[in-house]
């Protein structure tokens, strides 16, 4: 099985135009302990201790609400408010939310990990996922509404990776020529994407879950984060490799 999956990763990084010759362990525990964590919880609906059918649905607030970012409660500076958007990092919604932030969390984070180190790559995520959901309760400090998932911390990731390796090819699906596959530098799909969260941030309806704004903030700040950790070296080059099964849109 490790073998297997290894050679899933190169693909799919090969795929991404670069060549890793080092595990990505920080990226790989971030990942099983976001699924481990929403495997156990009410959302996955795979405890039964929990409930089921309208049972469930109250059991998740309470959960969201124990565990999630609450901006008018965060900025009170209470010690356990102060906390929740560490643990909101390794709390999802739904089986979707997961999904999609652990594919741009495996795509993405590998590369940028090893590039910075275990240990900076670390605290760059953690730092980045609070600082983005902190800056999300700041826009919305009246709200009362739960925030939970890591998309904060995975913008920053995406953002990082944009500065480091902006000439990796990324495979993505363009609803408007008909969901064709196309592979794009990503100083082109990425700018793209935060674009469109930006877009939407200034649309989005308050809601649990919805945090466009923090998406916006956790890109800024990882991008310049990169620029200022790493502008005085030379970026990675990265030569367009041809496409494989591994990928991934963003």
């Amino acid at each position: 099985m490790t073998g297997d999956r290894n050679a899933v990763v190169r693909r799919t990084l090969g795929a991404l135009g670069a060549v890793r010759t080092t595990p990505a362990p920080v990226t790989g525990a971030l990942i099983a302990a976001c699924c481990l964590i929403f495997a156990i919880g009410p959302a996955s609906g795979l405890d039964p201790a929990y409930g089921t059918g309208s049972a469930l649905l109250p059991a998740q607030r309470a959960y969201f609400r124990h565990w999630g970012v609450i901006p008018a409660e965060l900025l009170t500076g209470a010690p356990r408010a102060l906390l929740t958007p560490v643990t909101a990092l390794f709390v999802h919604g739904s089986w979707v939310h997961l999904l999609g932030n652990m594919l741009f969390l495996y795509v993405f984070g590998a590369m940028t990990e090893e590039r910075m180190g275990r240990v900076q790559f670390t605290l760059f995520y953690a730092g980045c996922g609070y600082l983005a959901l902190l800056g999300y309760a700041a826009a919305n400090a009246a709200s009362g509404q739960t925030l939970v998932g890591a998309s904060g911390a995975i913008s920053a990731v995406l953002g990082a990776f944009l500065y480091l390796f902006p000439r990796a090819r990324v495979t993505s699906l363009f609803p408007f020529l008909f969901f064709l596959p196309l592979r794009f530098p990503a100083w082109v799909v990425l700018p793209f994407w935060a674009a469109l969260q930006w877009l939407a941030a200034g649309r989005a309806a308050q809601g649990p879950g919805v945090a466009y704004l923090a998406h916006v903030v956790g890109f800024a700040l990882g991008f310049a984060f990169a620029w200022v950790r790493f502008g005085g070296r030379t970026r990675v080059r990265v030569t367009p490799a041809p496409a494989s099964e591994g990928e991934n849109q963003p």
